[in-house]
């Protein structure tokens, strides 16, 4: 029961971090001047109360504790499951999944793949495609033109896969807590769904407003 509370947990702060990302995305729109603002005031914010850069290292620290602690949950209960399957021997009883359920495994790996990336990309700066730049905005506009498509190809499955992980893990986050009843089910998966095809369609708009010229 803790390590399913420990993921629950962790992975509210992921979904929370993924809300406040996408919100921060989608200030691309607004022009470049507004996202180059919006990044360099995160990196003051707190200030100077915080020395500059500390909340975004205080968040980092947070961020990586959830995904770290995440991941060990999943892992420890995906070993658990499996050798309690093996000594079962009598009775097989069929467990309704949904195709969520199913790709979490390695729709996680892609996710681990696509963060790693995503962070050389567009907040280190070493990969770059269009060039390198010290514009967020401009590093953004660079690294999805039109002739980069299979960076945007895999910025899209990265975040579908997003998508179904979310939706099924605020579903499992739900039925750990307990409040998954019955009668709730409808309403927690409209939920689950609604919120998966935000956040997905959110973080999908910049890349693709970008490869389609509607962004420059």
């Amino acid at each position: 029961m803790a390590l399913k509370s420990a993921m629950a947990a962790s992975g509210a702060i992921l979904v929370l971090y993924l809300i406040a990302h996408m919100y921060g995305n989608l200030k691309v729109f607004a022009g470049q001047e507004s996202f180059d603002g919006y990044a360099h005031a995160l990196r003051e914010l707190g200030y100077p109360l915080l020395p500059e850069h500390g909340f975004l290292w205080v968040f980092r620290i947070v961020l990586l504790a959830s995904v770290l602690i995440h991941i060990y949950s999943a892992a420890v209960l995906t070993i658990r499951a499996r050798r309690a399957r093996e000594h079962r021997y009598v009775v097989k009883k069929r467990v309704q999944r949904t195709y969520a359920s199913y790709t979490m495994r390695w729709g996680g790996v892609l996710i681990a793949l696509f963060v790693v990336f995503h962070i050389l990309h567009l907040t280190v700066n070493s990969i770059a495609p269009g060039g390198k730049s010290d514009s967020p905005y401009e590093r953004l506009v660079n690294g999805f033109q039109p002739e980069f498509w299979y960076v945007t190809l895999f910025y899209v499955l990265s975040v579908i896969a997003v998508g179904f992980h979310l939706r099924h893990g605020i579903w499992s986050g739900m039925a750990t807590l307990g409040v998954n009843k019955a009668s709730r089910q409808g309403k927690i998966n409209a939920v689950a769904v609604v919120i998966a095809l935000v956040v997905t369609v959110g973080f999908l708009l910049p890349p693709l407003a970008v490869t389609f010229g509607l962004v420059s």
